[in-house]
């Protein structure tokens, strides 16, 4: 697998990239460190100094981390470009190839941050690959499961292939996540259709559907997290409902969370 960490050098950073090798262990990966300089500046001589300082530098300390966290079972590839964050990220991910972004939030808000315009969401709707944002203080020690907020929609089926994928990689467990408004026969049928689904195609035996009856999204997920906080949360962009409250409700998740889970997002 090969799995992009953006890299600033912040706290944050340096933990999205721990948790990524924390849930690899010893499984065989490859891990792209990327640092991105942006630069804001007068003067076209000054550019040059600044530039080259800053390469020079950032190339130190991304060979630090290097020689910090080396294995045997990690192959590390390092990138330095000048550009726009978010946009030369997901450019990078797609020349690359990677299987997966993990990128970092910063502070106790850290989901409100990234609602409110930072470089994870504009990188969330620029990347096609799946997007893993880490908040702040998560620990891959505590995490076991995979838990997919499900719709059983088209679309989704599109992404099983993937997510299976990382679940298997990671071993960890994977459950889904339904929540409606009121209870409904047709989810519960469309729970069995999905174990079965998973049982022909993926030889998956066993897995747990929740379907949950709650008056809003929002409070359904906060409710089903609170009492299920090690999981890893999944959540697909094409999921309009799911993202609109995911987007709007960004104090509702930071209150929920406490910025300790992190979320999968599917592009």
């Amino acid at each position: 697998m090969k799995i992009l960490v953006p890299i600033d050098f912040s706290k944050n950073s340096i933990q999205a990239l721990e948790l990524a090798l924390g849930l690899n262990r010893n499984q065989k990966s490859t891990i792209i460190l990327v640092h991105i300089v942006e630069l804001v500046y007068d003067f076209a001589s000054q550019a040059a100094i600044a530039i080259d300082s800053m390469y020079k530098d950032s190339k130190k300390l991304l060979d630090d981390l290097e020689k910090k966290y080396a294995s045997e079972n990690i192959n590390f590839i390092k990138i330095i470009e000048e550009g726009t964050a978010s946009i030369s990220i997901a450019r990078i991910s797609k020349q690359n190839e990677a299987s997966l972004i993990v990128i970092g939030t910063s502070g106790a808000g850290g989901i409100r941050k990234l609602v409110m315009g930072s470089t994870t969401i504009n990188l969330l709707k620029e990347a096609e690959t799946p997007v893993l944002v880490v908040p702040a203080d998560a620990d891959s020690t505590q995490m076991r499961k995979l838990t997919m907020a499900i719709q059983y929609s088209n679309h989704e089926k599109s992404l099983f292939s993937q997510i299976i994928l990382i679940q298997r990689h990671w071993d960890l467990e994977l459950d889904f996540l339904h929540i409606s408004e009121e209870d409904n026969f047709k989810d519960e049928l469309a729970g069995k259709g999905l174990q079965e689904f998973l049982k022909e195609h993926f030889e998956i035996d066993s897995t747990v559907i929740t379907n949950l009856v709650s008056g809003s999204t929002i409070e359904g997920i906060n409710s089903y997290f609170e009492k299920n906080n090690e999981n890893i949360i999944v959540m697909c962009h094409e999921h309009k409902s799911l993202w609109k409250h995911f987007i709007e409700s960004s104090h509702s998740l930071a209150m929920a969370y406490q910025s300790k889970l992190p979320i999968l997002v599917m592009n």
